[in-house]
């Protein structure tokens, strides 16, 4: 489902702490160190929107900001909300088995056409691939040419 995926960053010790602290601790001004290299990254890519991955109402209340689109628009995008998450379990505290077996999560806002439309979806970590493989399906579903990814690590 997913056409690539692109990831700026190894996800080493030092990344895993520095994205920690971004994400869970609400250090945003982390989005702006990390922006030079999203930007020049960005740049380089053809797409008709660019869609954060979705968190649910509950962990964007927890966060006050969802970490992916940070990134992409502290480096100076803008980003089109194409997805809505029905899921709300922490993916951080599952298992790879488990999220690589994980059900749908994602569905696609209902106003939103994205029938031969080239999307980026924008996630912070690549790990199992499991989010971006579903967030790509449901788009691809939808009418999607063509689905792409970039994270900040993997």
């Amino acid at each position: 489902m997913l056409d690539k995926n692109h990831s700026i960053f190894a996800y080493d010790d030092f990344l895993k702490e520095t994205i920690a602290r971004y994400k869970f601790r609400g250090d945003y001004i982390l989005a702006k160190a990390f922006s030079p290299y999203i930007k020049k990254w960005l740049q380089t890519c053809q797409f008709d929107f660019i869609t954060p991955i979705p968190l649910s109402p509950e962990r964007l209340y927890d966060r006050g900001f969802n970490q992916s689109e940070a990134l992409i628009r502290e480096a100076g995008f803008i980003t089109a909300g194409l997805l809505k998450r029905t899921h709300s379990e922490k993916q951080s505290k599952k298992s790879r088995y488990e999220r690589i077996h994980i059900q749908q999560v994602f569905e696609l806002r209902p106003d939103i056409n994205v029938e031969k439309k080239r999307i980026l979806l924008a996630d912070d970590i690549y790990t199992t691939g499991s989010t971006l493989y579903h967030a790509a399906r449901m788009l691809k579903q939808a009418g999607a040419s063509s689905v792409i990814s970039f994270t900040l690590a993997r």
